[in-house]
Order: structure tokens, then C-alpha cells, then sequence
């Protein structure tokens, strides 16, 4: 019998983060290419400068209620018609609205390309907003509303954000509004809000892809460039705030076999030269199943299927004012919630007192640097990576020169940064489970004052 020879592998090939090309539309529209040969999905992501902090008061949803709206029709084309003719050319579109603003991310192949920026300028230029199609959108957000109240991880979050930042302050409210925000907003609150807010002057196009054969100049002129709108400043938001006086929050659920768990505080954003350092100490921490919280709380102790830290960035700006969320999450059973607690808490003091090992950080370092090629192999990966330094104020080559960072950046670097991201006496734990059972093992802990709350 013959058998083919085993294929080898080939000499590695250097690697980078594509760097884009920056220009603009006569409209105003900044825009990002980036050809990407062999990606024949191109990615399109387009930022809009409508943050949650501009939402009327008493209209917390309607940035979100307008970001679904964008799909459901315009002058050319009802809603139905609309999604037919984006599966006609094998497209998607979502789009989502979060603090910094609203986004749309649109994915479609290269050979249809000009059939699906046409459909996605048309929504941005002339959306039908119709009285019909608004209603639907609120009707749903309602009913998705109660389904995430009865969430663990979800009402957590919710709580958690409460508890952090200041009453009045945006970032304290649901993103996607309340029940009785949701309810106030109809088809008038969000032709008002995209009317004010929405303009090509202060958004951004990202186009990742094969542009092999394509004009894209002209093709971008013919589409997003006959989206119109007056010039106007970019918004700046008031600067992120937050208490973090070390305090246990209990959002009580009777009967609830397990508790969530969900520790934070905010720290400093990627404009910070911590942050490198920050990305390496988080992972290590809690950032994969090797990590310490893992290794000790789910490997030694099997109070958990496991337990992540992680940072997550509320908003960026290059005036220091922005903010990332530094948090630690995960699931215990119930009667595990004092114990694993109080062992969470060790791992913290020994992290402080020991630092990590050299060890730990070469695997970070191999996890977050090494995989990088094959994170960034569909355009969509990369163009959401580049809209996301547009958002965040962010020079192009940012990411680029991160993993240069990462990789040069040491254990006492490491040490200190996760240690200063998570001092023990500084974290707000919210809890959501069984307060009849966990409340007292909770308070002999001392890691904080206790306050329990609804589950509602």
C-alpha cells in the first residue's frame, strides 16, 4: 500500500494588524479601507455619533428602537421588501446602539457589494420610520425587558451599573431602556432623535475586504455619498464617574439553587500606558481555564463550571474622560456562594502579596499574541476591530502596536496592574441569588457592607 506523503508545515509568515487608508466623502463621511486579498465578504461598519447620553429624558430605548428601525424600511422600500432585497444579494445587516453611539454592521459578498451599499445608504439617508414598524420594535423590546429580569447574568449587570455609577448619570440606566421608557417612544421620538443626531459629517464608514476590481471610490460617492446633513461638532459626553466603596449588593431571588456572581469597578482605558500590562494581569487572573480564579474555584474546589475576569471599555476619549469596566463574573451553587467567596477574595491577597509568575505571563502572552492571526482571518474581525479604535479615539495603528506591548510588557508590570485593577477593599459585589441563604455566610466574610435588594 502507498501512502501520500504527510504534508509539512511551511515557514511562518510574518504578521501584522492591517493598517487602513483614511479619506472622506464630500458629504463629510470619514472613511477606512482596508484590502484584505482572498476576503470575498467584505465588512462594512458604520458609526454614528448618537450616544445614549443624548437620549431625551424619560426616552431611555430610543437610540436602540432607532438602530432596529434602520432595517425596517425606507423611501424605496417597505420592510418586507427591504429584507428581501438584502437576501437577494446575500447580505446581512444589524446594527445596535451602545454609549459612545450607534453602529451598523453590514456583511455581504464582494461581487454584490454595490447592491448592498446601496440598501444600507438608503437606510441611513431616508429611513420610512413608519408608525407600524415602530410600534412592533417597542412591543418587542417590552417582552425581550422581562425575559432579561429573570436572567441572573443580565439582572446583575443591571444592578451592577446602578450601584457603580452616579443616579442621573446614563451609564446607571438600562441601555436599552425600562419598561416605562420603552413605552413612551413612538415612531415621532425617533424620526426627532435621528433627525438631531444622525448626519454624515460626524460618522465613519470601515470597509474590510477584497476590493479586487472594485471602484470603491466611486462606489461609496454613489451610495453613502448622497447621504446628506448638516456639519456639526462630535458630542462630548461628561466625563465617567463612579463609587467604588467596597460593598456586597444581594438581588434576592427565593429559591434560586445557584447565585450569580458579578464584581466591579472601573479603571482606566486603552488611552492609559497601563493598559498593555492591565490586559496581561486580567487574563491571567481570570482570563482563560489555566487562570488562577479557575484553577483554585473550579479545578480545586468545584464550586463552579468557571469564573472570568475581564475589562471591558465603557467609552474612550483622548481627555482622559472615559472609562473601562474591570469585573469579575461567574455562577456557584448556592451553598457554595460564602466559601467560594471567601476563597475569590484569597486569590486576590495572595495575587497581591506573591504577584504572578513568569510562567503565567508567557502563556498570556502565547493566548492573546499568538492567536491574533487567526482572530483576524474574516473581515468582519477586522473591521469591527477598526471601528471600534474610531470609537474610541483611537490612532489607526493602535491595535498594531498593542500586541507589540503585550508582548514586551513583564511579570512585575503585570503584577502591579491587575493588583491595582482589583484591590479587595475596593470592589462592588453584586450577588443574585437566595438572600435567605446566602446573606449571613455573605457578612461574616467582612468584604463589605451588605444590602439586599428585589430580584425585580
Amino acid at each position: 500500500m502507498q501512502f501520500h506523503p504527510q504534508p509539512q508545515a511551511g515557514e511562518a509568515k510574518p504578521w501584522a494588524f492591517p493598517a487602513p487608508e483614511r479619506g472622506a466623502l464630500a458629504n463629510g463621511l470619514t472613511v477606512l479601507r482596508c484590502h484584505r486579498p482572498g476576503q470575498q465578504v467584505v465588512a462594512v461598519e458604520v458609526l454614528l455619533d448618537s450616544p445614549l447620553e443624548a437620549e431625551p429624558a424619560g426616552l431611555d430605548g430610543v437610540a436602540t428602537i432607532m438602530a432596529r428601525a434602520f432595517s425596517e424600511g425606507t423611501d424605496k422600500h417597505s420592510a418586507e421588501e427591504f429584507a428581501a432585497e438584502l437576501e437577494r444579494c446575500g447580505a446581512t445587516l444589524d446594527a445596535h446602539a451602545d454609549h459612545p453611539g450607534v453602529r451598523l454592521s453590514l456583511e455581504v459578498p464582494a461581487s454584490r457589494l454595490a447592491k448592498a451599499l446601496g440598501l444600507l445608504a438608503d437606510a441611513l439617508r431616508a429611513p420610512a420610520f413608519a408608525d407600524s414598524e415602530v410600534e412592533r420594535l417597542v412591543r418587542n423590546r417590552l417582552d425581550e425587558i422581562p425575559h432579561e429580569a429573570a436572567n441572573p447574568a443580565r439582572r446583575a449587570a443591571k444592578e451592577l451599573s446602578r450601584q457603580l455609577f452616579p443616579e442621573g448619570s446614563r451609564m446607571s440606566r438600562p441601555r436599552q431602556g425600562t419598561e416605562e421608557t420603552v413605552a413612551a417612544i413612538d415612531s415621532a421620538a425617533v424620526r426627532a432623535f435621528y433627525e438631531k443626531h444622525v448626519r454624515p459629517a460626524t460618522g465613519t464608514a470601515v470597509v474590510v475586504g477584497d476590493l479586487t476590481g472594485i471602484d470603491l471610490d466611486a462606489l461609496l460617492g454613489d451610495t453613502l455619498g448622497a447621504w446628506t446633513g448638516g456639519t456639526a461638532e462630535p458630542s462630548t459626553p461628561p466625563r465617567v464617574t463612579a463609587d467604588d466603596t467596597g460593598r456586597v449588593v444581594i438581588v434576592d431571588r427565593p429559591g434560586a439553587v445557584q447565585t450569580q456572581l458579578l464584581i466591579g469597578r472601573i479603571g482606566p482605558d486603552r488611552h492609559e500606558s497601563v493598559w498593555p500590562a492591565q490586559v496581561l494581569g486580567t487574563y491571567c487572573l481570570g482570563g482563560t481555564l489555566t487562570s488562577r480564579l479557575d484553577r483554585v474555584l473550579r479545578e480545586e474546589k468545584g464550586y463552579t463550571y468557571g469564573v472570568r475576569a475581564f475589562t471591558q471599555v465603557l467609552r474612550s476619549a483622548e481627555d482622559g474622560s472615559g472609562a473601562a469596566m474591570l469585573a469579575i463574573s461567574g455562577s456557584v451553587d448556592t451553598s457554595s456562594t460564602g466559601p467560594a467567596l471567601d476563597d475569590l477574595w484569597k486569590v486576590l491577597r495572595t495575587l497581591a502579596a506573591e504577584g504572578l509568575t513568569d510562567a503565567e505571563r508567557d502563556v498570556a502572552v502565547q493566548n492573546l499574541v499568538g492567536v491574533a492571526p487567526l482572530k483576524y482571518e474574516t473581515a468582519g474581525a477586522v473591521a469591527s476591530t477598526l471601528a471600534d479604535q474610531v470609537e474610541q479615539q483611537l490612532p489607526d495603528d493602535y491595535q498594531g502596536r498593542l500586541y507589540q506591548q503585550l508582548a514586551g510588557t513583564g511579570t512585575v508590570e503585570s503584577t502591579a496592574a491587575v493588583v491595582n485593577a482589583f484591590p479587595v477593599d475596593r470592589l462592588v459585589t453584586v450577588l443574585v441569588g437566595d438572600a435567605a441563604q446566602i446573606e449571613e455566610p455573605v457578612r461574616a466574610l467582612g468584604i463589605g457592607e451588605v444590602t439586599v435588594v428585589t430580584g425585580q
